[in-house]
């Protein structure tokens, strides 16, 4: 499958939105990528994550993590592209956190990584890379090894950086505007904000 049919698909499944958004990241855009409409959809999910554990081998994977909510349904799906090479490979999500005014992700529900497991950190949409790296954080804290960060899509593909390997299914350039130079802002256009909710420790 090609990028085109990739962005076809995304159009289809009504993952790929216009409108006027607020990012997680604080930023504003004009469109939005929603991977939950499409990762809704186990066909899709299973073969987009078969497509992108292609780009990944010969990684060895004990534990795939993402953070909620954003990747939800996505670390399962590669989890299961993975099960292959690893049968015990488990799917888990990290929650945001709000401990005095810093938002952190933690491991709860019982879910655990062991120290010295190797990690794939993965996200649905990487823009900013700062959900991302907080994950990867929360590994290196739990003394496990995170090995690469993995995408369905990239919408900053020449600024995001991390110290370990960024592997992403679809670079997509999609533009983004400071709040204060945002002219969706000055058409007066009302603003969504789609992103997911923090819980208080």
């Amino acid at each position: 499958m090609d990028n085109k049919s990739i962005i076809d698909v995304l159009i289809e499944t009504q993952a790929l939105q216009n409108g006027h958004f607020l990012l997680s990241s604080g930023k504003h855009s004009k469109e939005y990528i929603q991977c939950q409409k499409i990762l809704q959809y186990p066909k899709h999910g299973i073969y987009l994550a078969n497509l992108l554990i292609n780009k990944l081998r010969p990684l060895n994977v004990d534990v795939v993590i993402g953070p909620a909510l954003g990747a939800i349904h996505w670390e399962v799906f590669l989890a299961l592209a993975l099960e292959h090479v690893n049968s015990d490979i488990i799917g888990i999500f990290a929650e945001k956190v709000l401990i005095g005014d810093e938002t952190v992700f933690q491991l709860r529900r019982g879910q655990k990584i062991e120290p010295g497991q190797n990690v794939l950190v993965v996200e649905d949409v990487v823009t900013t890379g700062n959900s991302a790296k907080k994950i990867i954080d929360l590994v290196l804290n739990l003394k496990a090894n995170p090995v690469a960060v993995a995408s369905l899509i990239n919408r900053t593909p020449d600024l995001i950086k991390f110290n370990i390997p960024l592997i992403s299914l679809l670079d997509i350039k999609l533009e983004t505007y400071d709040p204060h130079e945002c002219p969706l802002c000055s058409q007066n256009i009302p603003i969504d904000k789609p992103g997911s909710s923090v819980i208080k420790a």
